[in-house]
């Protein structure tokens, strides 16, 4: 998920609510794995935080068998050995 935001309120409150669903990301970019249950609470959890005629989301589903590149500083996303919700 990317997303940028217009004003500094709405981007904390975008940012502490995808933080809840993200396993890592930098800035303005979350590295999320979502049911489609959980996409859809961040849909609307979002959508009820930005105004939608100035603020964007991009949510974008990626291949898991795909590979990352990276350049510069970059450090490959790593499979973490388990993921706890709680």
């Amino acid at each position: 998920m990317a997303y940028d935001i217009c004003t500094s309120k709405r981007l904390n409150r975008v940012r502490y609510f995808l933080k809840g669903f993200s396993t890592g990301g930098q800035k303005s970019v979350f590295e999320c794995f979502l049911t489609q249950g959980e996409l859809r609470e961040v849909i609307v959890g979002v959508s009820s935080i930005i105004d939608e005629s100035t603020d964007r989301i991009h949510i974008f589903s990626l291949d898991g068998r795909s590979r990352s590149h990276t350049l510069g500083a970059a450090v490959p996303p790593k499979d973490p050995e388990f993921f706890y919700f709680g």
